[in-house]
């Protein structure tokens, strides 16, 4: 019987080079975006999902990630004995049936290495993995239908890896991975239960299979550790997640689900910034 996925590994352990030089101090997923940290926003995510436990993929030298999640018992103090009760409660957002745990990724092999260091905590059980770098906007009406949440239900009903992708423009499409539909070339939005025979990088548009493209979110059998195990370097000499995505979709069915609702790409210093200022407007009139 497949139970409730608990867990989401989130990879932070990268440089942010695309961010330079604003992430050469900071880490990328602790720049702001209104008053919140990236990161918070995709942790609040999983929490709404179900989630029990977090899982950071990180490095040495972003500790700062790790004491974010922390409380800071002087701070609260100080804060509580001024009567600011509703800030301090603010700071330490996560309930009390939610922990989160920090594992190194000790040398850059890739996004299929980093998820693979999670193993001993997960086990064999699902699990969800969440790109830090994609921001789902909570300002969207579409958004309380909740993507991630809908994924996991999926994989309760299915056993099967849930993949979420969006529509892109067709000037976009060479900039991600593209899905194969098993059958068609389109989704509808919000929809589970789409297979795919595969997924093509960034694809000429001629040579795209579908305007379907891999947003940042997974719900992931626990077999898939079995492959990154045995996974070898390719593209750059890195392990790749896709690799063990393909050999799900051979062994297992690997399902899609379109997204509903606007995500931003808040790994690029141009899309951070747009995002920003969303971010900020709402803040000011009241809705963030």
């Amino acid at each position: 019987m497949i139970t409730q996925v608990k867990y989401a590994v989130l990879p932070v352990a990268g440089f942010g080079t695309r961010m330079l030089p604003l992430s050469k101090s900071v880490p990328k997923e602790l720049l702001p975006l209104a008053n919140k940290p990236c990161i918070q926003y995709v942790v609040e995510e999983a929490i709404a999902a179900g989630i029990e436990h977090i899982i950071l993929v990180n490095h040495a030298q972003k500790q700062a990630i790790e004491n974010y999640f922390d409380i800071n018992a002087e701070l609260d103090n100080k804060l509580r004995a001024k009567g600011k009760d509703e800030l301090a409660d603010s700071l330490n957002f996560l309930p009390k049936n939610v922990s989160v745990s920090s594992v190194r990724q000790g040398v850059p092999l890739g996004l299929g290495h980093a998820v693979a260091q999670a193993r001993n905590i997960v086990g064999n059980e699902p699990f969800a993995v969440l790109l830090p770098d994609v921001i789902l906007s909570p300002f969207s009406t579409d958004y309380k239908t909740d993507n991630l949440a809908k994924m996991c239900q999926a994989f309760k009903d299915t056993g099967k890896t849930q993949i979420l992708v969006e529509e892109v423009a067709d000037s976009d499409v060479h900039k991600y991975g593209i899905a194969r539909l098993t059958e068609g070339r389109s989704v509808p939005v919000g929809q589970t239960g789409a297979a795919v025979s595969g997924f093509v990088e960034k694809p000429k548009l001629e040579d795209a299979p579908s305007n379907l493209a891999i947003v940042g979110r997974y719900v992931f059998d626990g077999a898939v550790f079995d492959y990154l195990k045995d996974a070898k370097p390719t593209v750059g000499g890195e392990i790749q997640l896709t690799d063990a995505i393909d050999a799900l979709i051979a062994s297992h069915g690997v399902d899609i689900m379109v997204m509903t609702g606007e995500s931003h790409d808040a790994g690029n210093l141009t899309t951070y910034m747009q995002a920003f200022i969303e971010f900020a407007n709402h803040q000011l009139v009241g809705i963030g």
